[in-house]
């Protein structure tokens, strides 16, 4: 009987030291943090793996993780410097660096970050026009990050980033912002379409007098060339006319039949191509032009006096025509008798 008691007092005590070493032994996961209070006060804080505490006097106070934790900032109502009013939401990054200032400096760490973000966001946004509130974000970003960092310092906490996620303007508000791009925009094309008109305008004055400034150069050269062409014909008609009448003044008659015939046929030639004359009444007489021809036949020999076998060439024979006559009521004109036989009398 005393020893069935004996054993069942060895089997407590043995259930009790189990029951204490449990107690006594904590495991802490990875990411986490726990604090350890004796009786009600901080002692130490335990990082993860396996550790030992008095049991019945140390106990596990705050499980705080030291993982990087997101929290939503709900949406709020915030008026801007020009009495806009929007609506706003965001998120907050943060993580926990000292645990028992986490623990035991801030009641409800969530919320107290939650509570001053929101605060600071009305802050910061409601000393913002609404346009700049909508095009610099990330400004608004890094001031927010500044202040709420500093603040939450105290409370072992590292603000890492905070987010606005959206910015709600009112409707009519939206609708007016859209005409007003809209008008922005119409001008901006207004203004480069009369832009590009002036460019155009511009290029194509550049152009027009380019090409009367070329017209005119062609113009000029064209002037210069017909001078140059005039006065070398003049040149030649000069030095040809000096010859004829050298060789007048010599007595030499063929010369001046030659010059005559030329400008006799180069007068028929010009009157028989005129556009104007349907039907020529003139008469011809064959014999001047062709005496006019036996002339310059003459000059032919005079120049080359021997053919090839030493002998003088052969004279042609002449040749006389009487005038010929067109049928018309046209008046009739001589031509002078410029060598060779005289025309026979009809």
């Amino acid at each position: 009987m005393d020893f069935t008691g004996f054993g069942l007092f060895a089997l407590a005590l043995l259930a009790f030291a189990l029951i204490l070493v449990w107690l006594g032994v904590v495991t802490v996961p990875q990411g986490k943090e726990y604090t350890v209070e004796r009786f009600g006060r901080y002692t130490r804080t335990l990082s993860p793996g396996l550790h030992l505490i008095m049991p019945m006097i140390d106990r596990v106070g705050r499980r705080i993780s030291m993982m990087e934790t997101v929290l939503e900032i709900p949406s709020q109502e915030v008026i801007t410097k020009d009495n806009a009013m929007v609506t706003v939401d965001g998120v907050v990054f943060y993580s926990v660096l000292d645990a028992a200032k986490a623990s035991y400096e801030v009641v409800n760490l969530h919320m107290a970050i939650q509570n001053l973000t929101m605060t600071n966001i009305r802050t910061v946004m409601g000393s913002m026009d609404l346009d700049e509130l909508l095009s610099q974000r990330d400004k608004i970003n890094a001031q927010l990050l500044h202040v709420v960092d500093d603040a939450t310092s105290p409370w072992g906490v590292k603000v890492t980033r905070i987010e606005i996620r959206d910015i709600q303007p009112p409707r009519d508000l939206v609708d007016s912002m859209a005409r007003q791009m809209k008008a922005e925009r119409d001008r901006r094309a207004s203004i480069l379409e009369a832009e590009g008109q002036r460019q155009a305008s511009i290029l194509r004055a550049e152009g027009e007098k380019q090409a009367a400034i070329l017209i005119a150069e062609g113009r000029r050269e064209a002037a210069f060339r017909d001078a140059e062409a005039r006065e070398r014909a003049a040149g030649a008609e000069a030095k040809a006319t000096s010859l004829v009448s050298a060789a007048i003044a010599t007595g030499d008659v063929k010369a001046l039949n030659y010059f005559v015939a030329q400008q006799y046929v180069g007068a028929l030639k010009a009157v028989a191509s005129a556009p104007n004359q349907k039907i020529l009444f003139m008469p011809l007489e064959a014999s001047s032009v062709i005496g006019a021809i036996g002339g310059i036949a003459e000059i032919a020999r005079e120049a080359f006096p021997t053919n090839g076998s030493g002998s003088a060439p052969a004279r042609r024979p002449q040749m006389t025509a009487g005038p010929t006559s067109a049928v018309g009521s046209a008046g009739e004109a001589s031509v002078p008798h410029l060598g060779g036989p005289a025309p026979s009398q009809g």
